[in-house]
């Protein structure tokens, strides 16, 4: 087991969540451990361990008390505009939500950052005027968009 592991809780839902993310992180993710409340399959959900992409996380179904806030994300750093593209229609299926600046929830109102790996590089450029005309881009958008970026980075349309 990784020294710290993120745990989230849910409310009755947490066996359909982590079916959910592994099925929206393909790589290296699958279910690991279902306890339930009973002998049968059938039972409910307990409690479950899963993993994205090497990741390991764990579910609780601890009830209504809590509900997830934008306190806390989980970000996804992404390679391609087709990655952003495609987590970010993933994660919005069956009721997610956007938000500004590459966030959404998703339908369980876990929050997401879906970032383009080349957004932290052009935010530390060692020019400010590039940095700070990329950070107006990415402020001004929902999805994040790379190209958008690069025109701001590139200062196209000055």
């Amino acid at each position: 087991m990784q020294k710290i592991t993120p745990f989230l809780w849910f409310d009755g839902n947490a066996e359909e969540a982590m079916k959910f993310y592994v099925s929206v992180f393909k790589r290296d993710s699958k279910i690991l451990s279902l306890n339930r409340a009973g002998n049968s399959d059938a039972a409910p959900v307990v409690s479950g361990t899963f993993q994205l992409h090497g990741q390991q996380f764990m579910a609780l179904n601890g009830g209504p008390q809590f509900k997830f806030t934008e306190a806390i994300s989980l970000f996804v750093d992404c390679q391609t505009q087709e990655e952003v593209d495609e987590l970010w229609s993933k994660l919005l299926e069956g009721g997610g939500q956007t938000q500004q600046c590459g966030w959404l929830k998703d339908r369980f109102g876990l929050s997401w950052q879906i970032v383009p790996s080349v957004l932290g590089k052009m935010l530390s450029d060692k020019d400010p005027e590039k940095a700070r005309r990329v950070m107006e881009a990415m402020l001004g958008m929902v999805k994040l968009d790379i190209q958008g970026l690069q025109r701001a980075y590139d200062g196209a349309g000055q």
